[in-house]
This record gives structure tokens, C-alpha cells and sequence, in this order.
């Protein structure tokens, strides 16, 4: 294939008719007032289709053909210093001039001013042909971005009223270098004894007598560590003891901490590359081990809110690993699909075989209905990043705009919220398993390093993990479920009710199977609610009445209270993910009736799957649960060592 933007008629259809380009570019291009902007969204649409036409060329001709050379050479550590294939550091230098480093950072600051919908896309292409290189490209731009949003949310970034123009900015040089391509970052996160327990991070920021901060630990994992700029998370607050809150997220701070300075070709270093993960796959992304010694730092927001603000970063990082996901499911069925039309068997290509037909068809099935959960995800965070940037440098006087404007943005932090731990589990658990069926497919040559499918499924295994594993989404995705229906009981209830009834009232039969999904998921939603509801009551029934009350709104215990949510939350947030993605479907139907055939492909399977995801969780887990309770002698040993 020649072009991975021109080839692929589903994600030719989100930018043609799908995504609106025209709102999107409008905020943008704040109000298309900059002064070197476009003057028109047509202008700016006919810029952001050259720009994904020629990145889907050069994702086919000059990244995927490196991918195996790449995959094999790996990474060394040299001496400090990372050192790449050349196959990998020319394609960066291409990369660089093409200046799409800066795609989305504003045009007054040197970038190209796109749609961050745009960078996603070129995120599913780029992983496509290759999800480790496409990791580290990730870092270039994206670094930038994040120094900006943080310097907006601070407030130390400057705004002309009249046209939205960024006058000034805290990280303005940090972002031209980045953009450049002559540097790059990396968030930093994980500790050897931390990982998704971010309160057992023990990295420490403090800050010296003149007012300046350094930053001491050691920080794993981490993507692209050899980078320069580094987003480091690290405790500030001084705690008193174990129960102190300092103790935990709230004793967090967010820091920018260049690892390095080069000066006339020689590096200084304030950081160390200790070591490079030897990983199953990704053997073209560095994931490193870097050790802060008293590194000079510079803090990002307030201190204390480091937790508040990695989320933000998070949460795109996650919608990110949804397209990288979204890219590679697509590399796992064109390769097992040109395979399975070659390969000839009893007289006729296997992929006529009944067999491997179906596992063609789920494939291509799952990947329409990634797409449309990952675009319907980018597009309500970017609308609200994009909106609440709109409020901070407009003065509007329009009391009745502003209640608006700030209840739009509401609007879409929330779908963006309720969509991106259902994206990141989805497209990442299907990228394992679309690896694996493409294995399965070629059969023993799959075993082999020969055709490419074994780099597909090792590459993959790596998506349920990072940025958040698949375990912590469904917590994550189950934990606010659960809290809308506590805190809007009344509300939860009238929309399951009319859900039923629109089940039974619809005309279109299409539209009452999408129905009866979100019925089940309601179901289910409330009754594990119910179900804990009802296990905190048994607990208290020894108490008098009248304390009940105080008992029911304190002294709740998540390990002991919330047990029967947390055993089913993966099964709790596959039914939500069917039923949001039959919503975002059949919404797509409403205005283009040629996605009948897709929303009935998807409805065909997640029905049934659905179904049984009903089941299970509300006739399981009993047994389980009370292989898990603490036995009397346990708990009286508990009861006495907290007195």
C-alpha cells in the first residue's frame, strides 16, 4: 500500500463527512482572528487534508518498510547516551522536515496550528506501520503541548482579547526546541515500588533556601526517557505519619526537569540514563530507567495539585494509546486478511473458509467500532480543552454566554471522561487479541519472524498495561458509573425507565436492539449499586435506627464495601463499552444511512455478548467473594491493632 490515509475508506469517512472539521478549526483557529491563520474553514480543511495525505504517505513508504530492521537492530545504551538504528534516526530527520513535530502548537509559536483530531489521526497511521516508533514520535510534539497547557492553566501564558493570540508564554523556548525535532520529553511516573499506586511514590522535589527546586529519585519504565524535557511527579509535602492526607496524592507535585544542556557539542548531563528495558517488543522506543540526584526542576502549577495535573495529561495520553491501539488492530487484519486471500487450501484462499471468514469479520467489525469510540472520545476532550481556552482569554460580558458556554464544557469533559478508560480498555485487550488471530491465521509461518505477525502480537502486548492497565480503567470506568448514580439517583432512574420504554416504542428495529443494550447496561449498573447498597445496610442492622444515617454516609471501606463492584468492573465495562459504541453508531445512522451495515455487523455480536455480560454479573461472584472475606480472627486482629 502507498498511502495509509487514502487506502483505509472508514477513517476516509470520519474525515470526510464524520468529524466536524469546520467547528473544530473554528476554536482552532480562534474564531479565524490570528493574523497569519486561515480566513475560512475551508481553507483550513483543504490544509489539514495535504497535511494527513502526505503523513499517510510517508507512513507507508518511509516507516513501515524499516519496521522488522528496526524491530531486530533495537536500541543500545552507550555510555549514558541512547543510541538508535540509522534506518530509525533518518526517518526522524525526514520527520523533522516535514515539521509536523508542531502540528497542533499554535501557529504564533512556531507549530502548525491543527486540530489535535488531526495528530490523533496521524497517531493510528504512524502505529500502523509501526506502534514503537510511532511511541517516540508521540513525545516530540506532545511534550510541547502539554508544557503549554500547563503554562495556560497556571496562568503564566498571555492572550491578545481581540484575537486570541498568544502573546507570551512560560515555555516558549522549551517549545521551539522540541518543535524543532532537535529535542523531545517524557512523562515520568513509575518508581520501582510504584506503579499505579501513585500514592507509594517516593521521588522527592524539594525546594532550596533561594526559592529554586531539584528533584531526587529513580523513575522505570519510561517511555522515550532518553528524552531532554522531563514531566517528573514527585512528593513536596512533608508528612508526619502514614494517616497523614499528605502522605498520599495530595503530597504530589508536577515538575519540568531537563535531564541534559548541550553547549558547542558538548552534553551536561543532570540526569542519568541508568539503564534500557530489554522488552518483548517496542524495540524501537526506549523505555528507560532515569535517576534524578538533586536535578535543578521547575514546578508546573501549584504545589501539592501534581496529582490533579498529571491527570490532565493522562487523560490525552490515554485517548493517544487508544488510536496507537486503533493502528496496530488495523496492521493485525490487513496482513491476516492479504494472507488469508493468498493462501490457498481444499481448493479455495482460506479466507473462505468459514472458520477464518468469521475471525475476518469480527476484526474488521471491532476496528470500525474502535474507530468510533476513539473519534467520539478525541472529540469531546479536544472540544473542551478548546472551549476552556476560549473562556480564559475571552472577556465576555454575557452572563447568560458564559452559564453556556461553561455548561458546554461540562457537557464534554463529561463524555470525554465516561468514553476514555472505555477506549483504552476496548482498543488496547483487542489489539492483544486481533494480534493473536493474525498469528492464528498464518498458522505456523505466524510462529515464524518471517511474515510479521509474531512483531504485531509481542508489540501488543504492551497496551493493556501502560498509560494505565486495563484493570485500573474498569475501576476507573466502574468507580464514576457507580458515583452518577448515587449522587443523581433520581435521574439515573428516569433514564433507565424511558430507555425501556423506547425500547418498546421505537419503529426501527435497528434502534430497539441498540436500546436493549443500554437497558442491559443500565441494569447492571444498577444493580451492583444495589448490591453494595444493600451489603453496607446488613452490616449496620445491629445498630439502633437512629444511627443509621451517620453509619450509612461515613466509615465506608473500599476493599470491604465495594467488593462486589470491583469483582465485576471488567465485565461492568464491556457492557458499557458495547452499549456506548451501539450509541455513537447508531447516532452516525441518524445522519449517514449508509452506517446501517456497520451498526448491524457490531449489533450481531455485542447482543449476545452482552446478554451473557448481564448474566454473569448479576448470578456471580457469591462464591468468590467469600473465599476473599477475612475470617473473624482477622478482623478481631484489624479491630485491635487501629485501637
Amino acid at each position: 500500500m502507498s498511502n495509509f490515509f487514502t487506502d483505509n475508506s472508514d477513517l476516509r469517512f470520519y474525515f470526510e463527512k464524520a468529524i466536524p472539521w469546520a467547528e473544530l478549526a473554528n476554536w482552532t483557529e480562534r474564531g479565524f482572528r490570528l493574523p497569519d491563520g486561515f480566513t475560512t474553514a475551508e481553507e483550513a480543511i483543504e490544509f489539514y487534508t495535504d497535511v494527513a495525505n502526505t503523513f499517510g504517505t510517508f507512513c507507508a513508504k518511509e516507516v513501515a518498510p524499516i519496521a522488522a530492521k528496526v524491530d531486530r537492530q533495537g536500541l543500545k545504551l552507550v555510555n549514558g547516551e541512547v543510541v538508535v538504528p540509522p534506518e530509525m534516526a533518518t526517518c526522524f530527520k525526514k520527520l523533522q522536515q516535514l515539521q509536523v513535530y508542531g502540528l497542533c502548537v499554535p501557529r504564533e509559536l512556531g507549530g502548525l496550528n491543527c486540530p489535535l483530531m488531526l495528530n490523533n489521526i496521524f497517531i493510528e497511521m504512524m502505529a500502523r506501520a509501526d506502534v514503537s516508533l510511532m511511541s517516540h514520535f508521540g513525545f516530540h510534539g506532545g511534550i510541547a503541548m502539554v508544557l503549554l497547557l500547563y503554562s495556560i492553566h497556571e496562568g503564566t501564558t498571555g492572550f491578545n482579547p481581540a484575537t486570541g493570540e498568544i502573546t507570551t508564554t512560560r515555555f516558549a523556548k522549551e517549545i521551539a526546541e522540541i518543535i524543532s525535532g532537535d529535542a523531545w520529553g517524557s512523562m515520568d511516573i513509575t518508581e520501582p515500588d510504584a506503579g499505579s499506586d501513585m500514592a507509594a511514590l517516593r521521588a522527592k522535589g524539594e525546594q532550596l533556601p533561594n526559592g529554586s527546586w531539584v528533584v531526587s529519585g529513580q523513575k522505570v519504565f519510561i517511555t522515550s526517557g532518553h528524552g531532554k524535557y522531563h514531566v517528573v511527579i514527585a512528593r513536596t509535602e512533608p508528612t508526619k505519619n502514614a494517616d497523614d492526607p499528605l502522605a498520599g496524592l495530595k503530597g504530589l507535585s508536577l515538575f519540568l526537569v531537563p535531564a541534559y544542556q548541550d553547549n558547542h557539542g558538548v552534553r551536561t548531563r543532570y540526569a542519568t540514563v541508568d539503564r534500557l528495558e530489554e522488552k518483548l517488543g517496542h524495540h524501537g522506543s526506549a523505555t528507560a530507567s532515569v535517576i534524578f540526584d538533586q536535578t535543578p526542576a521547575q514546578l508546573l502549577g501549584k504545589r501539592g495539585d501534581g496529582f490533579k495535573n498529571m491527570l490532565m495529561m493522562m487523560n490525552n495520553a490515554r485517548i493517544g494509546v487508544g488510536f496507537e491501539s486503533l493502528g496496530l488492530c488495523e496492521a493485525a487484519f490487513r496482513l491476516a486478511s492479504d494472507y488469508a486471500e493468498g493462501r490457498r487450501s481444499m481448493g479455495k484462499p482460506i479466507a473462505q473458509h468459514e472458520l477464518i471468514a468469521d475471525m475476518l469479520d469480527e476484526m474488521q467489525t471491532d476496528i470500525v467500532a474502535i474507530r468510533a469510540l476513539a473519534m467520539y472520545a478525541g472529540y469531546h476532550e479536544e472540544m473542551a480543552n478548546k472551549l476552556d481556552l476560549a473562556r480564559r482569554f475571552q472577556n465576555d460580558s454575557d452572563t447568560l454566554a458564559k452559564k453556556r458556554r461553561d455548561n458546554e464544557i461540562k457537557s464534554h469533559q463529561r463524555k470525554a471522561r465516561a468514553a476514555t478508560p472505555l477506549l483504552k480498555y476496548f482498543a488496547s485487550e483487542r489489539a492483544v487479541s486481533m494480534a493473536r488471530q493474525c498469528v492464528q491465521i498464518h498458522g505456523g509461518v505466524g510462529y515464524t519472524k518471517e511474515y510479521g505477525a509474531e512483531k504485531l502480537l509481542r508489540d501488543a502486548m504492551v497496551m493493556p498495561i501502560y498509560e494505565g492497565t486495563s484493570q485500573i480503567q474498569a475501576l476507573m470506568a466502574t468507580k464514576d458509573a457507580l458515583a452518577y448514580i448515587v449522587q443523581h439517583p433520581q435521574a439515573f432512574v428516569r433514564n433507565l425507565t424511558q430507555t425501556k420504554w423506547r425500547t418498546l416504542s421505537t419503529r426501527d428495529p435497528l434502534e430497539r436492539r441498540v436500546l436493549k443494550i443500554q437497558t442491559l447496561s443500565l441494569s447492571a449498573q444498577q444493580h451492583v449499586v444495589s448490591k453494595t447498597a444493600l451489603n453496607r445496610v446488613r452490616q449496620i442492622t445491629h445498630l439502633p435506627l437512629t444511627q443509621w444515617p451517620t453509619a450509612l454516609s461515613g466509615g465506608w471501606d473500599p476493599r470491604r464495601d465495594f467488593a462486589f463492584a470491583l469483582l465485576h468492573a471488567e465485565r461492568l465495562t464491556q457492557l458499557m463499552t458495547d452499549a456506548l459504541v451501539s450509541k455513537v453508531l447508531w447516532e452516525q445512522v441518524q445522519q449517514f444511512p449508509e452506517r446501517r451495515e456497520w451498526l448491524d455487523r457490531f449489533l450481531e455480536r455485542a447482543e449476545h455478548r452482552s446478554r451473557w455480560l448481564h448474566d454473569v454479573i448479576l448470578h456471580t461472584g457469591d462464591r468468590i467473594l467469600d473465599r476473599l472475606k477475612p475470617s473473624s480472627a482477622a478482623l478481631s486482629e484489624q479491630a485491635g491493632s487501629t485501637r
